[in-house]
């Protein structure tokens, strides 16, 4: 694997979906993903990164999926199966506690909010692209939720974009291992520069020198 090195000036934080729905007790999809969260110290390890991030002044970007409201799919002529999930499990529905980003990952002054994304990639039809590249944005390590979806998505994406990609491997969850597996041992490696830990990223942040993954 590359070595990596991360310049304050082209480097963000890139927090995908910190819904309570998420990651909170209580939380719609939280119990389906616990079994894999808890072991792995996913939200710890989050919270760890952005605050190393904030620390050391990287800039944090978030990509959000949609949240749901009353009628927002019912007209719709074509639906992906996820999009039917959603409508159905009404995640992160707008003005609920669920649709709430849990609140020690809530946006602080400074920080960029990217449009709603509607199936999977934080890039597709959202203004992502466009606000990293008004930052001078060309690397960005990423931490998040669900591993298999919306972070392999968004990654995918900013591959096909051009940014090198760091992905955090103890910083995402799955509803199983499997599915895990699937994205950071099969699919991910085929478009992240780098596959590594909390520890790994937050030495290198604080850092900022170039060490191997």
């Amino acid at each position: 694997m590359a070595n990596l090195k991360f310049d304050r000036e082209i480097t963000a934080l890139l927090v995908i979906d910190p819904y309570n729905d998420f990651i909170s007790e209580g939380g719609k999809i939280w119990s389906r993903i616990k079994n894999v969260a808890e072991p792995n110290g996913c939200i710890p390890n989050m919270l760890q990164v952005l605050k190393a991030a904030r620390k050391a002044e990287l800039h944090v970007f978030y990509a959000l999926h949609h949240r749901y409201r009353r009628g927002d799919y019912e007209t719709w002529k074509y639906i992906a199966p996820i999009q039917k999930a959603a409508w159905s499990h009404k995640a992160f529905e707008h003005g609920t506690w669920g649709g709430e980003i849990r609140s020690e990952f809530e946006p602080q002054p400074g920080d960029v909010v990217a449009q709603e994304h509607w199936c999977s990639s934080g890039f597709a039809n959202t203004d992502l692209d466009l606000l990293l590249k008004k930052h001078g944005i060309h690397k960005l390590i990423v931490i998040g939720l669900i591993a298999h979806t919306c972070v392999e998505a968004t990654v995918r994406y900013a591959a096909e974009l051009g940014y090198e990609v760091t992905m955090i491997k103890d910083a995402t969850a799955d509803y199983s291992d499997e599915e895990m597996h699937a994205a950071l041992g099969v699919n991910l490696p085929n478009y992240a520069s780098g596959i590594v830990t909390t520890n790994k990223v937050v030495d290198l942040i604080s850092s900022r020198e170039t060490a191997a993954a």
